[in-house]
Protein backbone atom coordinates (compact mmCIF):
# COMPACT_ATOMS: atom_id res chain seq x y z
CA UNK A 1 0.00 0.00 0.00
CA UNK A 2 2.87 2.35 0.74
CA UNK A 3 4.31 1.85 -2.74
CA UNK A 4 0.89 2.55 -4.23
CA UNK A 5 0.65 5.78 -2.28
CA UNK A 6 4.03 7.03 -3.50
CA UNK A 7 3.40 5.95 -7.07
CA UNK A 8 0.01 7.70 -7.14
CA UNK A 9 1.56 10.80 -5.59
CA UNK A 10 4.26 10.81 -8.28
CA UNK A 11 1.65 10.46 -11.02
CA UNK A 12 -0.35 13.32 -9.47
CA UNK A 13 2.71 15.58 -9.36
CA UNK A 14 3.75 14.77 -12.94
CA UNK A 15 0.22 15.23 -14.29
CA UNK A 16 -0.20 18.52 -12.42
CA UNK A 17 3.08 19.87 -13.79
CA UNK A 18 1.93 18.88 -17.27
CA UNK A 19 -1.39 20.70 -16.69
CA UNK A 20 0.48 23.91 -16.02
CA UNK A 21 2.99 23.55 -18.86
CA UNK A 22 0.61 22.56 -21.68
CA UNK A 23 -0.26 25.27 -24.20
CA UNK A 24 -3.30 23.44 -25.48
CA UNK A 25 -6.34 23.65 -23.22
CA UNK A 26 -7.67 20.21 -24.12
CA UNK A 27 -4.32 18.55 -23.39
CA UNK A 28 -4.17 20.34 -20.05
CA UNK A 29 -7.70 19.15 -19.33
CA UNK A 30 -6.74 15.52 -19.99
CA UNK A 31 -3.79 15.78 -17.62
CA UNK A 32 -6.05 17.48 -15.06
CA UNK A 33 -8.37 14.47 -15.10
CA UNK A 34 -5.40 12.15 -14.59
CA UNK A 35 -4.21 14.33 -11.71
CA UNK A 36 -7.63 14.21 -10.04
CA UNK A 37 -7.76 10.44 -10.37
CA UNK A 38 -4.27 10.09 -8.91
CA UNK A 39 -5.31 12.21 -5.94
CA UNK A 40 -8.35 9.97 -5.53
CA UNK A 41 -6.02 6.95 -5.35
CA UNK A 42 -3.98 8.78 -2.70
CA UNK A 43 -7.14 9.37 -0.66
CA UNK A 44 -8.11 5.73 -1.07
CA UNK A 45 -4.72 4.47 0.13
CA UNK A 46 -4.98 6.74 3.17
CA UNK A 47 -8.25 5.07 4.15
CA UNK A 48 -10.69 7.70 2.92
CA UNK A 49 -12.72 5.97 0.18
CA UNK A 50 -15.54 8.48 0.49
CA UNK A 51 -13.16 11.36 -0.20
CA UNK A 52 -11.76 9.42 -3.16
CA UNK A 53 -15.27 9.05 -4.56
CA UNK A 54 -15.97 12.75 -3.99
CA UNK A 55 -12.71 13.62 -5.76
CA UNK A 56 -13.75 11.67 -8.84
CA UNK A 57 -17.40 12.73 -8.88
CA UNK A 58 -16.94 16.41 -8.08
CA UNK A 59 -13.60 17.27 -9.63
CA UNK A 60 -12.98 14.74 -12.38
CA UNK A 61 -16.67 14.78 -13.28
CA UNK A 62 -18.41 18.07 -12.64
CA UNK A 63 -15.55 20.54 -12.89
CA UNK A 64 -14.20 19.02 -16.10
CA UNK A 65 -17.69 19.05 -17.65
CA UNK A 66 -17.98 22.70 -16.61
CA UNK A 67 -14.67 23.52 -18.31
CA UNK A 68 -15.77 21.70 -21.48
CA UNK A 69 -19.07 23.63 -21.38
CA UNK A 70 -17.19 26.93 -21.23
CA UNK A 71 -14.96 25.88 -24.13
CA UNK A 72 -18.05 25.03 -26.17
CA UNK A 73 -19.60 28.38 -25.27
CA UNK A 74 -16.67 30.25 -26.83
CA UNK A 75 -17.84 29.34 -30.36
CA UNK A 76 -14.93 27.56 -32.02
CA UNK A 77 -14.30 28.39 -35.68
CA UNK A 78 -13.62 26.03 -38.58
CA UNK A 79 -9.87 26.45 -38.06
CA UNK A 80 -10.25 25.34 -34.46
CA UNK A 81 -12.13 22.24 -35.61
CA UNK A 82 -9.22 21.40 -37.94
CA UNK A 83 -6.83 21.70 -34.98
CA UNK A 84 -9.05 19.35 -32.99
CA UNK A 85 -8.70 16.70 -35.69
CA UNK A 86 -4.92 16.89 -35.25
CA UNK A 87 -5.38 16.14 -31.53
CA UNK A 88 -6.51 12.61 -32.34
CA UNK A 89 -2.94 11.61 -33.12
CA UNK A 90 -1.33 9.20 -30.63
CA UNK A 91 1.31 11.77 -29.71
CA UNK A 92 -1.44 13.79 -28.05
CA UNK A 93 -3.18 11.16 -25.94
CA UNK A 94 -0.32 8.77 -25.20
CA UNK A 95 0.90 10.71 -22.13
CA UNK A 96 -2.44 10.79 -20.29
CA UNK A 97 -3.09 7.19 -21.34
CA UNK A 98 0.20 5.94 -19.85
CA UNK A 99 -0.39 7.78 -16.58
CA UNK A 100 -3.96 6.45 -16.44
CA UNK A 101 -2.73 2.89 -17.00
CA UNK A 102 -0.33 3.30 -14.08
CA UNK A 103 -3.27 4.37 -11.91
CA UNK A 104 -5.35 1.44 -13.16
CA UNK A 105 -2.56 -0.99 -12.24
CA UNK A 106 -2.37 0.58 -8.78
CA UNK A 107 -6.10 0.25 -8.34
CA UNK A 108 -5.97 -3.42 -9.32
CA UNK A 109 -3.12 -3.95 -6.87
CA UNK A 110 -5.12 -2.28 -4.07
CA UNK A 111 -8.14 -4.50 -4.63
CA UNK A 112 -6.07 -7.67 -4.93
CA UNK A 113 -3.90 -6.99 -1.88
CA UNK A 114 -5.28 -8.68 1.20
CA UNK A 115 -3.28 -6.73 3.75
CA UNK A 116 -4.72 -3.65 5.39
CA UNK A 117 -3.14 -0.24 5.45
CA UNK A 118 -0.31 0.32 7.91
CA UNK A 119 -1.89 3.58 9.00
CA UNK A 120 -4.74 3.27 11.49
CA UNK A 121 -7.68 4.93 9.77
CA UNK A 122 -11.30 5.49 10.53
CA UNK A 123 -13.89 5.80 7.80
CA UNK A 124 -15.37 9.25 7.31
CA UNK A 125 -19.15 9.26 6.98
CA UNK A 126 -20.96 11.38 4.44
CA UNK A 127 -22.88 13.16 7.18
CA UNK A 128 -19.62 14.32 8.80
CA UNK A 129 -18.37 15.71 5.48
CA UNK A 130 -21.66 17.53 4.93
CA UNK A 131 -21.65 18.97 8.43
CA UNK A 132 -18.08 20.19 7.95
CA UNK A 133 -18.72 21.73 4.54
CA UNK A 134 -21.93 23.48 5.53
CA UNK A 135 -20.82 24.26 9.07
CA UNK A 136 -17.55 26.06 9.70
CA UNK A 137 -16.53 26.00 6.01
CA UNK A 138 -19.76 27.40 4.54
CA UNK A 139 -18.03 30.66 3.58
CA UNK A 140 -15.41 28.79 1.53
CA UNK A 141 -18.05 26.67 -0.19
CA UNK A 142 -20.14 29.71 -1.10
CA UNK A 143 -17.11 31.71 -2.28
CA UNK A 144 -15.94 28.87 -4.52
CA UNK A 145 -19.44 28.64 -6.02
CA UNK A 146 -19.47 32.38 -6.67
CA UNK A 147 -15.99 32.17 -8.22
CA UNK A 148 -17.10 29.41 -10.60
CA UNK A 149 -20.19 31.41 -11.57
CA UNK A 150 -18.08 34.53 -12.20
CA UNK A 151 -15.78 32.48 -14.41
CA UNK A 152 -18.69 31.20 -16.48
CA UNK A 153 -20.20 34.67 -16.87
CA UNK A 154 -16.78 36.10 -17.81
CA UNK A 155 -16.17 33.38 -20.39
CA UNK A 156 -19.60 33.93 -21.90
CA UNK A 157 -19.03 37.66 -22.05
CA UNK A 158 -15.60 37.26 -23.68
CA UNK A 159 -16.96 34.78 -26.21
CA UNK A 160 -19.86 37.04 -27.03
CA UNK A 161 -17.60 40.09 -27.49
CA UNK A 162 -15.31 38.08 -29.80
CA UNK A 163 -18.31 37.13 -31.93
CA UNK A 164 -19.47 40.77 -32.16
CA UNK A 165 -16.01 41.99 -33.18
CA UNK A 166 -15.73 39.35 -35.90
CA UNK A 167 -19.25 40.19 -37.14
CA UNK A 168 -18.42 43.94 -37.30
CA UNK A 169 -15.16 43.20 -39.13
CA UNK A 170 -16.99 41.05 -41.70
CA UNK A 171 -19.60 43.81 -42.25
CA UNK A 172 -16.84 46.39 -42.92
CA UNK A 173 -14.99 44.14 -45.38
CA UNK A 174 -18.18 43.40 -47.34
CA UNK A 175 -19.03 47.09 -47.73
Amino acid sequence: MELTFYLAAAVAIIATILVVTQYNLIHALLYLVVSFMAIAVVFFTLGAPFMAALEIIIYAGAIVVLIIFVIMMLNLTHEDVQHEKEWLKPSVWIGPAVLSLILLAELAYIFMASETSAVATQPVEAKAVGMALFGPYILGVELSGMLLMAGIVGAYHLGRQKKKIVHRFLERTEA
